[in-house]
């Protein structure tokens, strides 16, 4: 259901499908749960592990544009639903757009749960990225781990579960599809 509010939304929004996804259909079952698993549900401000102030599956801006502060009041969990929407549908149109070639659905999923995670902005300069559009997939398999820090205090710090979370995605984007695999 997810993928389809998503997919009309955009839809509406651009008017095209994106060049170099293999559609939201087949990669939110995927990256959903991914995403749900490592950010959990608070639907009260909380700090994340690098301090800024988040609310519902990991926003950390409302889809107004008003980020999220510790003095904002609780929302429901349709209303987390629907920033997990707006995000997501934002970070799939960014993610596009920096691809030179199709990924996998399971290498799309990977990817879009580490943007949702990082942000497109810091995504977009990912060796992750880089790696993927050289054509090196098991580099840029490999660069999912440099994602395992919070600065804490202003100093680059492991946090367990940014590590659990990047190896989950590395087997996520080193899964082949089962289209690829029958065509093999």
């Amino acid at each position: 259901m997810l993928a389809l509010r998503i997919s009309i939304l955009r839809e509406l929004k651009k008017g095209s499908v994106m060049a170099n996804w293999p559609g939201d259909a087949a990669v939110l079952p995927l990256a959903e749960p991914i995403i749900k698993q490592f950010e959990g549900l608070e639907l009260s401000p909380y700090l994340d592990s690098a301090g800024i102030p988040t609310i519902g599956w990991g926003t950390i801006q409302y889809p107004n544009g008003q980020r999220v502060t510790m003095d904002d009041p609780a929302i429901t969990e349709d209303y987390a639903e629907q920033c997990l929407e707006f995000e997501i549908s934002q970070k799939t149109a960014a993610i596009s757009d920096c691809l030179t070639h199709m990924p996998t659905i399971h290498q799309a999923a990977a990817m879009l749960s580490l943007a949702y995670n990082i942000g497109t902005s810091a995504f977009s300069t990912s060796t992750v990225l880089k790696e993927f559009n050289a054509g090196n997939i098991q580099a840029a398999a490999d660069a999912f781990l440099l994602w395992d820090k919070a600065h804490v205090n202003g100093q680059p710090v492991v946090v367990a579960g940014l590590l659990n979370r990047r190896k989950a995605e590395e087997a996520v984007f080193l899964t082949p599809d089962a289209q690829s695999v029958a065509a093999a």
